[in-house]
Parts: structure tokens; C-alpha cells; sequence
């Protein structure tokens, strides 16, 4: 069985790589109004300072920053209002029981689209400390090096 879905990014919180460890992602569903989506469609999406957070049974994004529509009414939506992810019970069980350990959040890494509906993929993360960071950039000045030598 083959998997024919298409993907198109709309955007990639680049940031969140770098501050912090990944240990578990999750693909979810995201509640929009039509206004947000022809938004996505412009790639007129931040992630940047946004995070997840379970709240009665529920995941919900807050901080993501989908800019109003230029076409829309006057009744255009909110910029940064909290939007609803769609996960299984599953799903929520584990990211329940992974937030409720210290140190873990909930991020979001990319948004985009996967056969027409907008997709997020959140992930349940623990937070890098700084000498963790400058060994990641160790790490990859080294590499770089090992790359400039080979050609």
C-alpha cells in the first residue's frame, strides 16, 4: 500500500531545533476559520513563540500568528486566538503524560498541508541548556570542516 498524500509546507519554526531536544512528535488536525486557511495558503504563518498546551481532555495551539486576510469581510478572524488541535484520545494520553514531567513542553515544529487540510506537527520537548547548544554547534562547524576537507 502506497501512501499518496502530498505535502506542502506552509511554514517550519526553525528556532525550535535549536532550543530544544525532540523526544516525541505528533501529527494533528487544526481548527480554522476559512479566512485562516486562505491565510495559510499565502504562507502568512509564525510559529515563532507558539506552544501547546492540554487543557480538560483537549490540545490547544496558542501564540501562532496566522495574519488576517486581505480579501476577507470585516469579519476577519482573531491573528493569534488559541486554535484546537485534532489528536485521538491515544494521542492525548501520551502528550498528558509527557507534559506532566518536568522540564517537557508541547511545540510546534511545522504547519502545513496534507491532501488539503492544514496539518501541524507538534512535539513533546524538553529544553536545551546552553552548553548543550554551543556543543550542537560544535558538532556541526565540525562536520562543515570535514566536509570542506573531503572536497
Amino acid at each position: 500500500m502506497t501512501d499518496n498524500s502530498v505535502e506542502k509546507n506552509i511554514t517550519v519554526n526553525r528556532k525550535a531545533q535549536h532550543e530544544y531536544f525532540i523526544l516525541q512528535r505528533f501529527e494533528a488536525g487544526v481548527v480554522l476559520v476559512g479566512s485562516e486557511v486562505k491565510s495559510a495558503r499565502q504562507n502568512k504563518v509564525s510559529l515563532v513563540d507558539s506552544y501547546a498546551v492540554v487543557e480538560n481532555g483537549e490540545v490547544w495551539l496558542y501564540d501562532t500568528n496566522i495574519a488576517v486576510y486581505d480579501q476577507a469581510s470585516i469579519n476577519n478572524h482573531d491573528p493569534v486566538r488559541k486554535r484546537k488541535l485534532l489528536l485521538n484520545r491515544n494521542e492525548i494520553r501520551k502528550i498528558t503524560k509527557g507534559t506532566n514531567e518536568k522540564g517537557n513542553t508541547l511545540i510546534p515544529l511545522r504547519m502545513y498541508f496534507k491532501n488539503g487540510k492544514v496539518k501541524v506537527e507538534i512535539s513533546l520537548a524538553t529544553g536545551k541548556r546552553q552548553y548543550d547548544k554551543r556543543e550542537d554547534i560544535a558538532k556541526r562547524e565540525a562536520k562543515r570542516e570535514l566536509q570542506r576537507r573531503l572536497k
